[in-house]
């Protein structure tokens, strides 16, 4: 059969079933996933030496015959495979280990390339365990030996060895069309997609390696972008809202900040609008999100519209129904909470999944706290009957977002940010606590005024996590080595109401220290914890311990964060100690991203985030590069109807992240 970038692998000549279910454990189901597999290093086997002239500790290629080869078994149990080759300048003798199997494959007369390491094995000079390539009379080009040779990720059954042969078997079977404009490869010095995938995984130089690379990642980024702006090209054209006029809530008894008043701005300027609102509020821990997105909901109180604001967990839920409610019910909005078991009405409704139990009527706003993926079928559910009118979105979260990450996967919806920091907020004291020195610690906790969270990563004891503290473990702990105060304990498998219960007596100061999982990540707002103690912190991204840091210093005392780790690797310190003195979140976020990447910081799984094969999310001048590119194309074409090739990848997109929805 033809092949082609959408045929799945198990049609690909020598695959099959079997092979098949063994690549998706690559994530490997396509051809396109296949080509797109690339090599994580390559052995330089491109030195061919004649065997009179190898020598020890070189890396070479030989092109010998086979005399003799046998398997030997020691008196120890090793199983030695030994043969003799030969060349027109000498002999030589080559080792394996436990590859019984190879006097079958490998036989004397047998012309054969052997890429390896030349070494001592007793007193004999020999080479072990090298790649071999036997010589056909088809004079096919060497995959395995005499060059850079690929190596990729594998799994069990697949081997780089068979990789390789799929891969060249591809290659040359394949018809693969550019879909770049050639006027963006040339303008960007790039090479073709077809020398790009070839130089990629059987480069002949270094140089062709970097160039086939650049191709790839600008590929990369450029389709993230062309994504994103094919979806808000998408939104605007099929979505109509109702419009909210601006209006700002009268006697907020604080000041704002100069980042809120412009979100603020943003965000009313948007509501005028009859396309609807999609915007993402990105504020530091403690920035005042909250407050933007009640002005946005008494804007659509005034233009007698309804609000909902979904939260992701109970006790979120409840705090943003308290805050709103302080901001909005003395102007005469009524605040509705609804949860697993509370369920009130109101111009506003706050409250968790349990929003979707049933449509809404008359919604003009609807805010998502830290929810990173928020379907279509969500939305549909929200607004019922309602098929002319979708409602104007706002996402918040205390996620910071790097520059790089905004320009590419976010471009699809517009971003407010807020860094600046209300008046009063102070920066907190951070401190990385080896485990010597963790008894002087707890001596120092005592010591000090204020409540005191202990965050702990697991719930019960692992088997396989012995070094990680559960919460269970160091609740019995804490209050051995806390003998004189009232602990508590709150984690995510408790009932609603012991959670609401625990968070209440520590709010009212009827327990001085909270022992608790990550529950209390986000909006939790209690001005007498001043201690942020977290246990295993090298167990969590730097946003996820920053943000754990902001639900301490919300009073006037000074606060402080102990980051416990029993971890002695070098780079996990060096992470950890960038909380010491960066108190800013997406100046985090870009540490975080260099040093653990996307999948690990935002979880590539839950939250969407694309998995790159080849370019990062660090990478400016490609996102820039391709910001460019993208420009130049859709300034020629807004529709791409003159671009079909790239339209059609766009589209494709689309749907494939709605049916994920």
């Amino acid at each position: 059969m033809d092949l082609s970038l959408d045929t799945p692998v198990r049609y690909v000549p020598h695959i099959g079933p079997v092979m098949a279910d063994r690549l998706s454990i690559l994530e490997i189901f396509t051809v396109q996933d296949l080509l797109y597999h690339v090599p994580f290093r390559y052995d330089d086997f491109s030195l061919v030496s004649p065997i009179a002239r190898v020598k020890p500790g070189e890396t070479v290629t030989v092109n010998a015959t086979i005399e003799s080869i046998k398997n030997i078994f020691t008196k120890t149990g090793k199983r030695i495979q030994e043969a003799k080759v030969t060349d027109e300048s000498g002999a030589l003798t080559v080792i394996w280990f436990n590859q019984i199997y190879l006097v079958k494959i490998l036989h004397p007369g047998d012309r054969v390339h052997l890429s390896g390491n030349i070494g001592f094995f007793g007193n004999k000079l020999v080479m072990t365990s090298p790649q071999y390539e036997i010589i056909t009379d088809n004079g096919g080009a060497s995959l395995h030996t005499g060059r850079l040779v690929p190596v990729y990720p594998e799994t069990e059954g697949v081997s780089s060895k068979w990789l390789r042969g799929r891969i060249a078997h591809i290659l040359e079977n394949i018809l693969l069309v550019d879909f770049l404009p050639q006027e963006i490869i040339k303008n960007n010095n790039l090479i073709s997609l077809s020398a790009a995938l070839q130089s990629v995984h059987f480069p002949k130089n270094n140089g062709e390696i970097e160039t086939g690379r650049h191709r790839i990642a600008f590929d990369e980024v450029f389709l993230l972008q062309l994504r994103a702006y094919e979806q808000k090209r998408a939104w605007q054209q099929t979505q109509k809202a109702k419009k909210i006029q601006p209006v700002n809530i009268p006697h907020i008894p604080f000041v704002l900040t100069g980042d809120q008043n412009r979100a603020i701005a943003e965000i009313l300027t948007d509501l005028q609008k009859s396309i609807p609102m999609n915007r993402l509020l990105v504020g530091d821990v403690g920035s005042g999100k909250t407050v933007v997105a009640a002005t946005a909901m008494f804007a659509a109180y005034k233009s007698g519209l309804k609000s909902l604001l979904m939260a992701p967990t109970q006790i979120l839920a409840e705090q943003h129904f308290k805050t709103i409610s302080e901001l909005l019910a003395p102007h005469g909005i009524s605040i509705g909470l609804v949860t697993g078991n509370t369920k009130t009405d109101g111009d506003i409704l706050i409250g968790t999944h349990a929003l979707l139990s049933k449509p809404h009527k008359n919604i003009g706003l609807v805010v998502v706290d830290e929810q990173h993926r928020f379907g279509v079928g969500q939305r549909a559910i929200l607004i019922g009957d309602d098929k002319k009118n979708t409602p104007h979105f706002l996402t918040m979260t205390a996620t910071p977002i790097p520059r790089t990450m905004a320009k590419t996967i976010l471009r699809s919806i517009d971003i407010s940010v807020l860094t600046q920091m209300p008046k009063g907020r102070q920066v907190i004291k951070t401190w990385v606590v080896s485990p010597e020195k963790r008894s002087r610690a707890y001596e120092w906790i005592k010591k000090q005024p204020g409540q005191i969270f202990i965050i702990c990563p697991l719930i019960e004891e692992s088997e396989t996590l012995t070094e990680i503290r559960s919460v269970k473990e160091e609740f019995k702990k804490i209050q051995q080595i806390f003998p004189d105060v009232s602990v508590g304990l709150l984690h995510g498998k408790m009932k609603p109401k012991e959670k609401t219960k625990a968070l209440d007596d520590f709010r009212n100061k009827e327990t001085q220290i909270l022992v608790a999982t990550p529950v209390v990540e986000v909006g939790i707002d209690i001005a007498n914890a001043t201690m942020m103690v977290i246990e295993g912190a090298d167990r969590f991204g730097l946003g996820q311990l920053h943000q754990l840091r902001g639900r301490v210093g919300r009073g006037t005392l000074q606060s402080y964060c102990l980051l416990f780790t029993q971890s002695t690797e070098e780079k996990a310190i060096e992470r950890l100690k960038s909380l010491e003195t960066i108190h800013n979140g997406p100046e985090l976020a870009e540490v975080d991203l260099r040093l653990r990447g996307p999948g690990e910081v935002f979880g590539t799984r839950q939250h969407g985030v694309p998995h790159l094969k080849i370019a990062k999310f660090t990478d400016m001048e490609t996102v820039n590069e391709t910001q460019h590119a993208l420009m130049t194309i859709t300034n020629l074409d807004p529709t791409l109807e003159k671009f079909p090739l790239l339209r059609d990848i766009a589209k494709k997109d689309i749907i494939e992240s709605v049916s994920k929805d």
